[in-house]
């Protein structure tokens, strides 16, 4: 076989046959040439504009400063999304401070029981658990007391919008077009 023929047979044979000769897979090949293709992808997309009028433009980067903190991104995070980062002891009392308000916002029976019997799971799991932080002072609730309670808060609330007087009937001609 001449050389001619050999190279013609050479550009025929797969992409991965020649790899294997040459020792290179394609996958590391395309991993030697993402950081090209990342590059023209951003191109591309400064070009058509998609980062103009980001949010922030044009300020310096909070946390920063003279005194670099590195879990700035986490403490914007943790603001931004007002996320409560507590150990589960105070996570919980908050949660027994505020559970009254949660069930009068739930509008069945069974949802109020469902979520006051998941509040003492989860109580009962954190007693067994050792202690993250301060003292678990925070007890389970009893079902058919805070049952009963979340019953006189729901009546009492309808007694009150019952007695509220309704707002004047507005005739079609008075109605605004929105």
């Amino acid at each position: 076989m001449s050389d001619e023929e050999h190279e013609g047979r050479e550009e025929q044979r797969p992409a991965r046959a020649r790899d294997r000769l040459t020792g290179k897979s394609a996958a590391a090949a395309r991993m030697a040439q993402q950081h090209r293709w990342v590059d023209m992808q951003v191109k591309a997309a400064m070009d058509r504009g998609e980062f103009d009028d980001l949010p922030g433009q044009g300020e310096p980067i909070k946390g920063l400063g003279a005194t670099h903190d590195p879990e700035w991104w986490v403490k914007q995070l943790v603001e931004r999304e007002q996320i409560a980062v507590l150990p589960p002891s105070l996570q919980l009392r908050k949660e027994d401070a505020e559970l009254d308000d949660e069930l009068d916002r739930l509008g069945a029976e069974r949802e109020v029981r469902a979520t006051v019997e998941d509040f003492n799971d989860r109580v009962i799991a954190a007693r067994y658990r050792p202690p993250e932080g301060p003292p678990l002072i925070t007890m389970p609730r009893e079902v058919e007391e805070t049952v009963a309670a979340w019953r006189e808060r729901r009546a009492a609330r309808r007694t009150t919008a019952a007695a509220a007087p309704a707002p004047p009937r507005r005739r079609w001609w008075q109605r605004r077009r929105g």
